[in-house]
This record gives structure tokens, sequence and C-alpha cells, in this order.
């Protein structure tokens, strides 16, 4: 397991040039500046470098493979190598301001637990996933009887690791069963930002939601 003492801002060339998915552009936009960031599944630590560079954000990342934690090293960010039950279960509570969890929530098997530890640890967490509520979507299903990949997350089923499919409506009901508000939403449609409120679920095909304990904004 790879790992470093403390949350630092990393020294790396300017000439690293990043290119962010937008989603995680998306991300970076919901994340105030200053703040201590843990990145769950943080892969090539692109979203780290791009926030410490452009907000000054001490960050930090969880990533399982040995290639993503590489780049991540060479980059100078703070990483560890391992599953994200695990390192979560190292950080005491609130020790970071915001927790960050990228196109992953689809492939975990306790998607609860891990939103538990995410604001235990953090005070608040940032959330993208695809969303197999998109109109074509249903199409596919209804004309072909197949289930469908999401436009977002070009990966088959039967591929490792593993997805279960879910939408927006079948999220915003999963945060209601765990005491989970939703405090900020951004859609995407194919990588471009779009304000659709009333028919998010059919024309989104990805969305971020900034989460909060529900009982946290119930007592303000």
């Amino acid at each position: 397991m790879l790992s470093t003492p403390s949350l630092s801002t990393p020294a790396t060339a300017s000439t690293d040039v990043l290119v962010l998915r937008p989603d995680l552009l998306a991300i970076a936009d919901m994340v105030p500046p200053g703040v201590k960031l843990l990145d769950l599944g943080c892969g090539d630590g692109s979203l780290l470098l791009h926030l410490a560079r452009t907000k000054e954000v001490k960050g930090r990342g969880i990533e399982l493979s040995e290639a993503g934690v590489l780049a991540c090293v060479r980059r100078g960010l703070s990483v560890r190598q391992g599953h994200l039950e695990e390192g979560l279960a190292d950080y005491p509570d609130h020790s970071f301001d915001v927790v960050v969890l990228s196109q992953t929530l689809p492939f975990l098997d306790d998607p609860a637990a891990i939103l538990r530890e995410m604001l235990r640890v953090g005070r608040c967490a940032l959330v993208s996933f695809p969303n197999w509520g998109y109109w074509r979507c249903r199409l596919e299903l209804l004309f072909t009887g197949r289930i469908p990949q999401a436009p977002d997350l070009p990966q088959a089923w039967h591929e490792a690791p593993r997805w279960q499919a879910f939408t927006i409506t079948d999220f915003a009901r999963f945060c209601r069963s765990q005491d989970v508000r939703i405090t900020g939403e951004v859609y995407l449609m194919h990588g471009r930002r779009v304000r659709i409120i009333k028919v998010k679920n059919l024309l989104a095909t990805t969305a971020i939601f900034r989460l909060e304990p529900a009982a946290r904004n119930g007592g303000r």
C-alpha cells in the first residue's frame, strides 16, 4: 500500500496537461477553494491535480489500480492503494471537507455503507454516475429487450468490474431511504450541461449530486 503522511499541494511540472471528463469538470466547479478533499477511486489523479492548481485544494486519493497509484505518485499527489471500504475506515470523523466519488457508484457492492462512510469522514459528498433512465436507454430496452449500456459508461454488463444499472430517480429515492439530503445537482447530456430539472431522468446522461446528512441540515 502506498501512502503519504500528510495532505499537501503537489509540486508538478506545469507542462503536465490535464484533460478532465465533463463530470469531473462539473465536480471541480462545486468544490470551494482551499478545502481538504478525498477523492475515492481517483484514477490517475487528474481531478486532484486540477483542484490543487486552480483552487489550492489540499487533496488525497484512494485508488485500487497500481497504474493509477503510480500515475498519482509521479504527479506528486498524496494517494494510497486499496479498496474504498478499507481506506475510509482509517479516517476519523470529519477528516475532510469534501469526499468525491465519480462514476464509481454502479460498481459498488454496498453503496449504502460507502455513502455513510463518505458522510462520516467528510462534511459533504460529491457523487457522479451515469443515468440508465436516459430516453435512448429506455428505447433500447423496449425495442431490443436488452439491458443498454449507459451513454457515459461505455462498458458491457459482463465486463469486470460488473455494474448495476440504476436511474436518477432510483438514486434520489435511495438517498431519502438513507437519510441523505441532495443539496446541489448538475446534469449533463453527452458531456454538455443542461437545465432540465423537471425531465432530468429522461434527458440527462450523467448526474452530479452534492450530498449531506439530512439531520445536519434539519438542525439548522
